[in-house]
C-alpha cells in the first residue's frame, strides 16, 4: 500500500532542470555534468534531466560496468545515451573489472562487500577524473529513499557534486521517468547497484520500495510516530522500526565529517550526541 500522492511531473522537472542548469553553469562557473549511466531508473531520469537543463552538446555520459552488470544493463544505459542525442565524443564505455583486479592484487583477496565498495569508489574516481577534464560537476543519481536509508556506499556513488532526484522518492522517480519518456523496460526494472551478481536492493532491503516509501514518507512529511504508521500502512511495527533505524544508522553518511570543535569554555558532557535532523 502506497500512500505517496502523486507529484506534478511537469512542474518538477522543469524546476530540477531549471535549478540544474543554474547550478553547474552559474552557481559552480563550470561548463558541462557528468553522468553515470547504469541502465537504472534513477540514472536515467537524472541523464534526462541533466540534458533538458544543458543541452546534449554539455552533457558526458560513462558507462561503467563490472562483471557483475547483466547485458541488459549495458543495453539499456546505451539506448539512453542514444535517444537523448549525446554527442559520439560524449560519452564512453570503460569496463572497470582490470581497476578493481588491481585493488585485489595490491590489498589480497576482497570478500563480497568489500570489493562492491572499491567497485562504488572506482567508478566514482572515473566519473570525476572525467569532470575535471571537461570542467564539468559529477551529477549524482540517488535518490530520496537511498539517502534516507543510506543505501549508497559512502564517497562512491554518493561521493557526488550535485543530487538532482534527491528530493524526490523512488516512487517518484519513476513517476517522472514515464512523463520523460524513459523506456518502460528501464522504469520497471528492480533497482539494484550491482555490486555482485544476483543482487538487488528490495532483496537486500527485505521490503519493498512501496511500503519503504510509504513508510518514509508518513515519517518525514507527515511526522507520524511509528505505531500510527504500522497502523496507516498494515505492516508490523517491526517492519517500520528496522527503516526507521536504518536511517538513524546512516547519519553519518548523509552529512560531512564531524568535526571536533575545541572552544575556550566549558566543553560539556553532550559529546555523545552528533548532529541529528529527524
Amino acid at each position: 500500500m502506497s500512500v505517496l500522492p502523486p507529484i506534478n511531473a511537469e512542474r518538477v522537472a522543469d524546476y530540477i532542470a531549471r535549478r540544474l542548469r543554474w547550478y553547474i553553469l552559474e552557481y559552480a562557473g563550470k561548463e558541462a555534468g557528468v553522468v553515470g549511466v547504469s541502465g537504472g531508473v534513477d540514472s536515467a531520469v537524472t541523464a534526462y534531466l541533466t540534458v533538458r537543463a544543458l543541452g546534449p552538446e554539455r552533457v558526458y555520459c560513462y558507462v561503467l560496468p563490472s562483471e557483475a552488470t547483466p547485458k541488459e544493463d549495458v543495453e539499456d544505459a546505451m539506448e539512453v545515451i542514444r535517444r537523448l542525442g549525446i554527442p559520439d565524443d560524449h560519452w564512453e564505455l570503460i569496463p572497470i573489472d582490470d581497476i578493481v583486479r588491481t585493488f585485489d592484487r595490491a590489498l589480497g583477496e576482497m570478500g563480497r562487500v568489500e570489493r562492491g565498495n572499491v567497485k562504488a569508489r572506482v567508478r566514482m574516481i572515473i566519473l570525476h577524473q572525467r569532470a575535471y577534464r571537461h570542467n564539468a560537476l559529477v551529477v549524482g543519481t540517488g535518490d530520496k529513499s537511498e539517502l534516507l536509508l543510506g543505501y549508497f556506499t559512502k564517497y562512491g556513488d554518493g561521493g557526488v557534486d550535485v543530487l538532482p532526484i534527491g528530493g524526490l522518492y523512488k516512487t517518484h522517480v519513476r513517476q517522472l521517468a514515464r512523463y520523460l519518456g524513459v523506456p518502460e523496460r528501464i522504469v520497471t526494472k528492480p533497482p539494484s547497484p550491482r555490486l555482485w551478481p544476483g543482487q538487488t536492493a528490495e532483496g537486500e532491503l527485505g521490503v519493498s520500495y512501496d511500503i519503504i516509501d510509504s513508510i518514509l514518507y508518513c515519517r518525514f512529511e507527515r511526522w507520524l510516530p511509528e505505531e500510527e504508521i504500522a497502523r496507516v500502512l498494515g505492516v508490523p511495527r517491526g517492519v517500520v522500526e528496522r527503516i526507521l533505524t536504518m536511517v538513524k544508522r546512516t547519519q553519518h553518511k548523509r552529512l560531512p565529517p564531524e568535526v571536533f570543535h575545541i572552544g575556550y569554555g566549558d566543553l560539556g558532557s553532550d559529546w555523545r550526541y552528533p548532529r541529528q535532523w529527524f
